[in-house]
């Protein structure tokens, strides 16, 4: 199996919530703790709440002063509303030496709270004793893999869960900030940052109105397989809020094998018929071998050198939406867009 399709695979799960990003917008809200825990400004006025989720329903009495966070996005959520977990997961891919997001940990930084603990995340299980050493009050893992086994052994420890709540890896990326808002007391913080959200991407829409109804195919391609990326992922979603609407080839092309993306085989490469071609890479050597090889040139957007596309692990990871990483990549991918828009109607 490839590095990228081991990516691939695992962004399956982390697309389900995910996105895109876009350009000179507002940046990603500011944490206002002034340390690692802290229950900043939440109310216990909205408390109790109760959340159900896949393994029965949580519910939080009070607010919580030790958050830590497992999955995608939560730990983002929680230091977009001013918080500084206690503990997080580790970020193997697009988190450099630290194994930390720079979105996060500028977070971290701007916050001026002590660095949370960082709890081994590479292989997606979750190590009950590690988690229960930082004395944790909640675990936020609203958009994770977490298992039964998992849940059950953090709350037989007195420690409430948040879990995904219809399956792993499938909680909407909104739904994790407002779930978040709720279980710290934020609920009105949450509902402004998503409200703020929602307007950086409306606002580059309006920047932009030759995005409008130009069509797009969000692509990937993985040495022996090539994929495409449907509407019901999140990072498509996004594309569509800026304007593009999904090329027809997309789900014509659609075999059913996920409702987030589909593969498609070499012979049927030229029946991706879209104006506009995205893509995401590791390297500027693979951009190049997408861009100019026999394979990717039977593409029409490609072969017309239409082609947006974001290079580099903490960009390709920065994607996938979350409260943090949409601020963080969204000028890059607008201008990508651009770029790639004014080649296909030039």
């Amino acid at each position: 199996m490839s590095a990228l399709h081991s990516r691939l695979s695992a962004l399956v799960a982390l697309t389900v919530a995910g996105g895109l990003v876009l350009s000179g917008c507002a940046g990603a809200a500011e944490p206002e703790t002034s340390g690692s825990g802290a229950a900043g400004s939440g109310s216990a006025e909205s408390l109790p709440v109760t959340f159900e989720h896949i393994y029965g329903e949580t519910t939080l009495e009070t607010v919580p002063e030790r958050v830590a966070t497992w999955g995608w996005g939560a730990t983002d959520a929680v230091l977009a509303l001013g918080i500084v977990p206690v503990a997080i997961p580790s970020s193997e891919y697009g988190g450099g030496d630290n194994l930390i997001t720079p979105w996060v940990e500028e977070a971290i930084a701007e916050s001026g709270g002590e660095e949370p603990v960082i709890l081994d995340n590479a292989s997606y299980e979750l190590s009950v004793e590690e988690l229960l050493a930082t004395d944790p009050d909640v675990l936020i893992a609203s958009y994770s893999g977490l298992t039964q086994e998992e849940y059950d052994a953090v709350t037989g420890a007195g420690i409430p869960v948040l879990a995904p709540a219809e399956e792993v890896w499938s909680t909407p990326w909104r739904d994790v900030i407002s779930d978040t808002g709720a279980a710290l007391g934020l609920d009105a913080e949450a509902e402004q940052l998503l409200a703020d959200l929602d307007a950086q991407v409306a606002d580059a829409a309006a920047e932009h109105p030759e995005f409008e109804g130009t069509s797009i195919a969000y692509a990937a391609d993985d040495v022996d397989t090539f994929y495409l990326y449907l509407p019901a992922d999140p990072r498509v979603e996004i594309l569509e809020d800026l304007g593009f609407v999904s090329a027809e080839a997309v789900t014509a092309l659609d075999t059913g094998e996920s409702p987030f993306y589909t593969t498609v085989s070499g012979e049927n490469l030229d029946q991706i018929d879209a104006e506009v071609i995205f893509t995401q890479v590791d390297t500027q050597e693979q951009l190049d071998t997408f861009l100019t090889s026999a394979r990717t040139q039977l593409i029409p957007g490609v072969a017309a050198g239409a082609v947006g596309a974001i290079v580099g692990e903490e960009n390709v990871a920065a994607i996938t939406p979350t409260a943090l990483t949409l601020p963080w990549i969204l000028p890059d991918m607008v201008d990508q867009l651009a770029t790639a828009t004014a080649a296909a109607k030039g």
